[in-house]
């Protein structure tokens, strides 16, 4: 597999060498913008992730276009996940930074069953304290919101 002449691929990541075909991997999908294979470390059999063949750190640095792109690429995997390993759904998720092993944006299709032991993927909660607690993080993120547009 041959990379296009317009994809951008980062030197030392594990990702772009998967790409490039320099380092092996169980390829599901191979198309002209876009990869997915086998993680190496799967929750569950079938656990595809799903790369942009140019290189992109994370989804907030993703232009807004391969984000889109991440979706529909996604939905495509997370169907054929699901019929593949006879899966009732699917978790889908990507990391930004935090728990982000290889920075290289990646979206994870992880099927799921009833009683298939995974917990909410093991998110502790943290309740607000009370509603004006809520009401100021609320401000606080609409703000910022406001600040970007």
């Amino acid at each position: 597999m041959a990379t296009p002449p317009e994809v951008v691929a980062q030197p030392g990541c594990l990702f772009c060498d998967i790409i490039t075909g320099t380092r092996p991997a169980h390829l599901v999908l191979d198309e002209a913008d876009w990869v997915a294979f086998l993680d190496i470390r799967p929750v569950f059999p079938g656990h595809v992730l799903v790369v942009p063949r140019t290189h992109v750190d994370d989804f907030d640095a993703a232009d807004p276009e391969v984000v889109a792109g991440l979706a529909r690429v996604g939905q495509r995997v997370s169907r054929a996940v699901q019929q593949a390993m006879g899966a009732a759904g699917a978790f889908i998720a990507t990391n930004v930074r935090v728990s982000q092993s290889v920075p290289h944006l990646h979206l994870h299709v992880v099927p799921r069953s009833r009683g298939d032991g995974l917990r909410g993927f093991f998110w502790p909660r943290s309740p607000y304290a009370d509603d004006d607690e809520a009401s100021r993080v609320a401000a606080g993120i609409r703000d910022a919101l406001t600040a970007r547009a």
